[in-house]
């Protein structure tokens, strides 16, 4: 019995001496990372940036994907606005006849109005909705580009952060020297014209 307790007072004397340990390893570890040593030095730690709103300025494949964009809008407000002075025709044909109508023919003239306003209604969704997947669809697809060509760009440049700058943007200061939108442009450009 006299043992037992020994035992355990050598037990709880060896665990208290390893958590002791335990802890000031740890305050070391502490001490190392908030004193920065596991810290990249800055010469290895490289960041740049774009200007987003020049690019969208210059880059040929936007300005394009821009028009092309700004074209289908313009073919879908034509086709709606050629849909709708039809529709205005007709119903100045009704007006004309006005008092002349007969029962029936007011009668299946509201109903011939509510099926073109049904089809109006119907058309424009549809065109809507095909517009704006075209949009998205234009705008990843200059992501999409614009991603590709940076990764293959900071193949040789190495920076560990490159990012694109528009003036809505979180940014507050810039430095130009880590400024790579020029070179990004000639680049994008330059595989825009080869393709």
């Amino acid at each position: 019995m006299k043992h037992i307790s020994t035992i355990l007072s050598v037990i709880a004397l060896g665990l208290a001496g390893f958590l002791f340990y335990q802890q000031s390893a740890q305050k070391q570890d502490i001490k190392k990372l908030s004193s920065g040593d596991n810290r990249l030095p800055a010469s290895e730690f490289k960041v740049a940036y774009f200007d987003m709103d020049t690019l969208e300025a210059h880059y040929d494949y936007f300005r394009d994907a821009l028009a092309q964009a700004k074209k289908k809008e313009s073919d879908m407000n034509n086709e709606l606005s050629s849909m709708e002075k039809s529709y205005q025709k007709k119903i100045a044909e009704w007006q004309q006849k006005g008092a002349n109508m007969t029962q029936a023919e007011s009668q299946q003239a509201q109903q011939e109005y509510g099926i073109m306003q049904q089809n109006y209604q119907s058309r424009k969704e549809s065109l809507t909705q095909e517009l704006y997947k075209n949009t998205e669809d234009l705008k990843t697809s200059i992501r999409k580009k614009i991603e590709e060509y940076v990764k293959e760009y900071n193949k040789q440049k190495n920076y560990a952060f490159i990012f694109a700058y528009d003036p809505s943007s979180f940014m507050y200061y810039r430095d130009t020297a880590y400024n790579i939108t020029s070179n990004l442009l000639d680049g994008l450009n330059t595989a825009y014209k080869k393709k």
